[in-house]
């Protein structure tokens, strides 16, 4: 239970969305949009797979940017 809440906890990284106006806009791609959805933060969040104490956190951020890639890729 607790490695599914760390990981849940990866959805946090969509509270850059607030930052966008408008907020929601169902045609825009977050990937390199919001600050917490560049290439570099994406980097950050692979690299904290490595270590053992990060993992679940950067696997649950990693997934988060896999759908999100996946929603672009559908448009």
């Amino acid at each position: 239970m607790q490695a599914f809440l760390i990981m849940l906890s990866g959805l946090w990284i969509d509270l850059d969305h607030l930052l966008a106006n408008p907020v929601f806009d169902p045609n825009r791609c977050s990937i390199n949009f919001h600050p917490l959805h560049t290439y570099i933060a994406i980097t950050f969040y692979i690299l904290l797979l490595i270590p053992k104490k990060t993992r679940l956190i950067g696997l649950g951020l990693v997934i988060h940017i896999l759908a999100d890639t996946i929603d672009c890729s559908l448009m």
